[in-house]
């Protein structure tokens, strides 16, 4: 029998290895919108966060969306993004 690993990505706010399934995607498509990605496989460059508030506190006041997708972040997916997290509460 394999052991089978879990896939672990790093949260752009507490800059945590957490399981891949554990957190919240967003992805920059190659057209240059940015989505929401409960799948974890659509195209395009992702960053991983915790489902907590704080940890979306921390990845915008130490710019780790920007530091992520090497670029500015629209206010629009991040707030998304904040809504996300507070559904998922």
């Amino acid at each position: 029998m394999k052991n089978s690993k879990s896939t672990q990505r790093m949260c752009v706010g507490c800059r945590q290895m957490i399981d891949k399934k554990d957190l919240i995607r967003l992805v920059r498509t190659p057209e240059g919108s940015y989505e929401l990605d409960p799948t974890g496989k659509k195209n395009g460059r992702g960053a991983y966060i915790c489902q907590k508030a704080e940890c979306m506190e921390k990845a915008v006041k130490n710019n780790g969306f920007q530091r992520s997708f090497k670029g500015t972040v629209p206010k629009e997916a991040l707030a998304l993004l904040t809504e996300e997290i507070n559904r998922r509460k």
